[in-house]
């Protein structure tokens, strides 16, 4: 049996961004899509964290919001414990819905300001139906302070507390629902360089304690480095690499990567040449032809400019990279 809790296969999503049709119709233009993530495939494997990293703008939150089931995929699938997500009916996938839930980015967006802190912590306890009355109370309690905060928080609004301390509720109302796996997009991103080191270090304690599976999504590979065994390198929409955390960092095969750890600044001072950050992501609108990243990359051939690199296995991972595959990276 695989250990693999999550399946990405194929994974697509296509908006439609075109002007309204009385505009199209008098400036003669036609329909206009953007592909924010094309044919992406990764394994979760239960008890990890496995990161996704890349710009903004290269997918990265639009699969977070797929894989919870916030957006619907245009095409692939979702495969959850060995059960299809995409097609599954209302029952079964309320059933499903509890195993999992997600921490956003911005703590005090995505907490209720109308709500006392116990109502938000106890809102998916009672819609699951794990517990009623005092026994909700209780779990609340706990919750908070399991989180590093008290019991007394419970009758506070959010706007009483710190960027960290509203975190703290954030990870306490995802872990309401005893889920085996969390979507943490950019959690910590938001919050003081201070804050952040406490934050990442709970979620660790918490994923020992409980067994928890993290699909962890930033753009800073320091934190990255912190947190994650494996690591997807997403470059518009498409995977670049993915590999184990301790080879990516030190052994990056995909120009992309190497460009990303490049930008980290060298606190070690070890001497190593850097090629300088160069361009940026393209319009998803209107993407280049061939490969999304040959307007950038150093190692550009005819055929990245015609053709979509396929992945290819790589070692622990995989490179979608012609140089790589032709042994010219």
């Amino acid at each position: 049996m695989s250990d693999a809790l999550v399946r990405i296969e194929g994974l697509s999503r296509t908006f439609d961004v075109s002007k309204p049709w009385l505009n199209r119709v008098i400036e003669r233009e036609p329909k206009a899509f953007l592909t924010a993530v094309a044919d992406v495939s990764f394994e979760i494997r239960r008890g990890e964290t496995f990161a996704l990293v890349g710009e903004s703008g290269s997918g990265k939150s639009t699969i977070a919001k797929m894989i919870v089931g916030l957006l619907a995929p245009s095409g692939g699938r979702i495969v959850f414990d060995g059960q299809p997500m995409t097609g599954t009916d209302g029952a079964a996938m309320r059933k499903l819905r509890k195993r999992f839930q997600m921490i956003f980015q911005d703590p005090f967006a995505s907490l209720n300001p109308r709500w006392r802190v116990g109502e938000i912590i106890a809102e998916p306890i009672r819609t699951f139906g794990l517990a009623s009355g005092a026994e909700v109370r209780r779990e609340v309690a706990r919750l908070l302070e399991v989180v590093g905060l008290g019991a007394r928080d419970a009758a506070k609004f959010p706007h009483e507390f710190s960027g960290g301390q509203r975190q703290r509720i954030a990870i306490a109302r995802a872990l309401s629902s005893r889920p085996e796996f969390i979507v943490c997009d950019e959690p910590t991103s938001a919050l003081d360089v201070s804050v952040q080191a406490q934050i990442l270090n709970l979620m660790r304690d918490l994923q020992d304690e409980f067994g928890l599976t993290y699909l962890f999504i930033s753009h800073d590979l320091s934190v990255v480095r912190h947190m994650a065994g494996r690591i997807g390198v997403l470059y518009l929409g498409r995977l670049a690499e993915v590999a184990e955390a301790k080879r990516l960092f030190t052994d990056p095969r995909h120009p992309y990567s190497r460009m990303l750890l490049d930008a980290v600044p060298d606190l070690a001072m070890t001497g190593r040449r850097r090629k300088q950050v160069e361009g940026e992501i393209p319009n998803p609108i209107d993407p280049p032809s061939g490969c999304a990243f040959h307007p950038r990359c150093p190692l550009v051939a005819d055929r990245c400019r015609r053709e979509v690199p396929r992945a290819v296995p790589s070692g622990d991972g995989m490179t979608a990279c012609f140089a790589v595959e032709e042994g010219r990276g």
